[in-house]
């Protein structure tokens, strides 16, 4: 037996690979599971996404190998979402890069960034993809705290306190997932001024603005943020094309630079069609995000009910396309409480621990499931 690399050895398969296998498995036996796990939206693009992508295929080039900057029109109207939905300026030559989705752009700004040893301040509760790639590429995790009593964002006094000296890349995610929470200009400012001082790189992962937000904030639009700032957007969410791999990250011309350089070695650019549907979601008009959000909010309005029914308590401000709640006073393991769901009841929603030890106490239920099925879940209780 070939021995494995020992980067895998600091990591684990991804929570939801290994869970919905056995999920899976629970169906295969005719259980009749409802999956409120993961966010995948279960909805599909528009059509006139759809009729670009099947316009594209015959076209000269089509089928060949791509630039791996994309295509200028792609950039373009990434450009031009930047500006008219986060009022955020972007050179379309230097400071954009379009990605197979933004989790391919975690890994390439964590190779472009890191070397073994450096330190990676990571949200905690956070994406569990910055934890597992932060260890493959050899760095060292260093958590920061958010929670309720702080509204999700970072406290800057406690994160003054820490020894900072090693720590090279922080990792932020506004509108925040798990939990929903927005941030403010203000607390913008005060990361871009933190991240100056220590001489650290943002990164902020931005895929959920359009989902049920009002408050639509790039990191970027705070001044001076590109000296030390990057953002990750992605379609999946926005425009229901999680299959499709389309993501961007934004930032300035030497901090991309550095991300093609890794980028360029390990992919040979985007499919043509992928990019010619992109640039008909990002042309899409605001009756799009309209249509969108009045199903999600039908969906969450049934998921709350669904949330009172387990004692649950949650911020029905909250954005995004999940619903992060709190368990009841009493309950000590969010894992048991969502495994005694799965198994008696035939639901499964996800615990909150999976995205930290601060997710401990809360579940997240997402709003990618049909509302029939939403009601049938409530009635199962």
């Amino acid at each position: 037996m070939i021995e494995v690399a020992k980067r895998l050895q600091s990591v684990q398969e991804y929570y939801f690979s290994k869970k919905l296998r056995e999920v899976r498995g629970l169906m295969a036996k005719g259980k009749p599971i409802i999956n409120m796990g993961i966010g995948s939206p279960d909805m599909a693009p528009s059509e006139d996404v759809l009729q670009a992508l099947v316009a594209s295929l015959r076209e000269d080039k089509a089928h060949q190998y791509q630039s791996y900057q994309g295509l200028p029109e792609l950039r373009n109207a990434a450009v031009n979402f930047y500006k008219d939905h986060f009022d955020v300026t972007i050179d379309s030559e230097t400071e954009i890069l379009p990605l197979m989705g933004s989790k391919e752009g975690i890994m390439h700004i964590s190779m472009a960034f890191l070397n073994e040893g450096d330190e990676v301040l990571i949200p905690n509760p956070g994406y569990p993809t910055y934890t597992s790639v932060t260890k493959l590429v050899g760095a060292i995790p260093k958590y920061y705290d958010l929670t309720e009593e702080k509204g999700w964002l970072p406290n800057m006094e406690a994160l003054e306190a820490e020894d900072l000296s090693k720590v090279k890349v922080m990792w932020l995610s506004y509108p925040h997932m798990p939990t929903g929470a927005n941030a403010s200009k203000e607390a913008f400012s005060q990361l871009v001024a933190f991240a100056k001082r220590h001489n650290i790189l943002l990164v902020n992962d931005n895929p959920y603005s359009f989902v049920l937000n009002d408050e639509r904030l790039s990191i970027l639009s705070i001044a001076g943020a590109k000296d030390v700032a990057l953002e990750l957007n992605s379609l999946s969410k926005t425009f229901n094309m999680a299959g499709w791999r389309v993501g961007f990250v934004f930032g300035n011309a030497k901090h991309l630079e550095a991300v093609l350089k890794v980028k360029s070695n390990m992919d040979s650019g985007m499919f043509y069609g992928l990019q010619k549907g992109a640039v008909k979601a990002l042309e899409s008009s605001a009756e799009w995000y309209a249509d969108l959000n009045k199903v999600y909010k039908k969906r969450r309005d049934l998921i709350f009910q669904l949330a009172d029914k387990l004692n649950c308590t949650y911020d029905r401000s909250a954005s995004g396309m999940f619903v992060w709640a709190k368990l009841p006073t009493g309950i000590t393991s969010a894992e048991e409480f969502i495994d005694g769901i799965l198994y008696d009841k035939s639901v499964f929603i996800t615990p909150g621990t999976i995205f930290g030890s601060n997710g401990e106490g809360y579940i997240r239920f997402s709003l990618c499931v049909k509302e029939d099925k939403i009601k049938e879940a409530i009635e199962r209780f």
